[in-house]
């Protein structure tokens, strides 16, 4: 989570929402990824999605069996589900999402019995490192939005 942190920290200084995420298979890392949808003009570039398409890359394929995502915040739905068409083994999150978590803060995809592929979760791994991230990068962004001469 270490690692992924540290990815965090590279959307942070690029003034992305500081989410980071690393695909590591029997404990080497194969991708790492940060959000990027700013920069990069794609909706789709959670760092999720980012580190799934370096592993791809670097696995030449497109199935990635076997592979842990470790990730500074609960995936959302879309990271969720591009997760599982991976089929990565198993997600190590930090932080929850209470308003977008498809790990079981507002559903849980991981555990939908329907679907065809079910990746083992674990939440609340460095979650006060991960929070403390997260609510620095908006209150930063809020002191940023005020009007000069507001007090509020």
């Amino acid at each position: 989570m270490t690692l992924a942190l540290q990815q965090a920290e590279q959307a942070r200084l690029r003034g992305e929402v500081p989410v980071g995420a690393v695909l590591v298979l029997n404990g080497a890392l194969v991708a790492a990824g940060y959000n990027q949808p700013i920069g990069l003009h794609d909706p789709s570039a959670h760092a999720e999605v980012v580190a799934l398409r370096g592993a791809g890359q670097a696995l030449q394929n497109y199935r990635l069996p076997g592979l842990e995502m470790f990730v500074t915040l609960e995936p959302c739905a879309m990271c969720a589900m591009a997760m599982m068409h991976a089929r990565i083994s198993r997600v190590v999150y930090a932080a929850a999402d209470p308003k977008t978590g498809a790990a079981g803060s507002v559903l849980n995809l991981f555990g939908h019995s329907g679907l065809n592929h079910h990746t083992e979760v674990l939440g609340g791994v460095m979650a006060a490192e991960s929070a403390a991230l997260l609510q620095d990068f908006f209150r930063q962004r809020r002191q940023a939005q005020r009007p000069s001469g507001s007090h509020t």
